[in-house]
């Protein structure tokens, strides 16, 4: 019976459903993090009698035959890349993107790597680095003796030293932009690589066109709306019992007909 291979592919596309729900849950506290959808499609069709099929000598043909579904598969798991609300921490390294954009970090293999969590801290050299140390590009260095640092929303880091009235300019933070910001490759640790899906990266100065802005002391928090998710959850675990009922009521009509005598 076909309804018992069909409704297999109902729950195992159900099951990961449930498993793109609870990672965004389970991401509800994470710095900027963007949740994600799971997409299905309707799998090849098997046709019993096709349409447009001529069904007599007279030229009349089949209007619209007989095709049978054979199930759903996982089409994509989809990243929504609107932007979380901006949280006031305090913390002058905290940075978070209003708007488009994210930060370019360099990795230790020497490769380039792009985050919205803007929870940054200092180097044991004065470097602006990630939560792991990863150096936040361009590589910006906060000078010895400094006793305040400030970033304004253009990206222009300007260090307060001792016994200098005048701030001085250290560094300017860059922002960068893909075409297709959903094609992205979560790496974890907040971080995503460029692919050929998303794009190549265009880099800019924080407010110009085309890219957000940086406010200082704040930082993005997950755009996971926990009563979304919940009523996604409760709708995945019902179509999962459904499909799970048809199977039992394809087996039973399976037994019914082999203790027919």
């Amino acid at each position: 019976m076909r309804s018992l291979t069909t409704a297999a592919t109902g729950m195992q596309a159900q099951q990961m459903n449930v498993e793109v729900i609870s990672n965004n849950i389970a991401n509800m506290n994470t710095t900027a993090f963007q949740r994600q959808r799971a997409e299905f499609q309707d799998l090849i069709y098997q046709s019993v009698e096709r349409m447009g099929a001529s069904s007599s000598d007279a030229g009349t043909i089949v209007p619209t035959g007989v095709q049978i579904g054979l199930g759903v598969q996982a089409a994509s798991v989809y990243r929504i890349t609107e932007q979380g609300s901006l949280n006031q921490t305090g913390n002058r390294y905290d940075l978070a993107i209003s708007g488009r954009g994210y930060f370019r970090v360099q990795l230790p293999s020497g490769e380039d790597a792009y985050t919205r969590a803007g929870n940054f801290a200092i180097s044991p050299d004065g470097q602006i680095v990630t939560t792991d140390g990863y150096t936040v590009a361009p590589g910006i260095a906060i000078p010895q003796g400094t006793r305040d640092v400030a970033i304004n929303q253009q990206g222009q880091v300007q260090a307060i030293i001792d016994g200098d009235p005048n701030p001085q300019i250290v560094g300017q933070l860059e922002l960068s932009t893909f075409f297709n910001e959903a094609g992205l490759e979560a790496r974890g640790d907040n971080l995503f690589t460029e692919t050929a899906a998303s794009g190549a990266a265009t880099s800019g100065t924080p407010g110009s066109t085309g890219f957000g802005v940086v406010r200082q002391g704040f930082v993005e928090s997950s755009n996971v709306n926990a009563v979304s998710e919940i009523t996604a959850l409760i709708q995945a675990q019902r179509a999962y019992e459904m499909n799970a009922r048809v199977i039992s009521a394809s087996d039973e009509m399976l037994a019914a007909s082999s203790n027919l005598r």
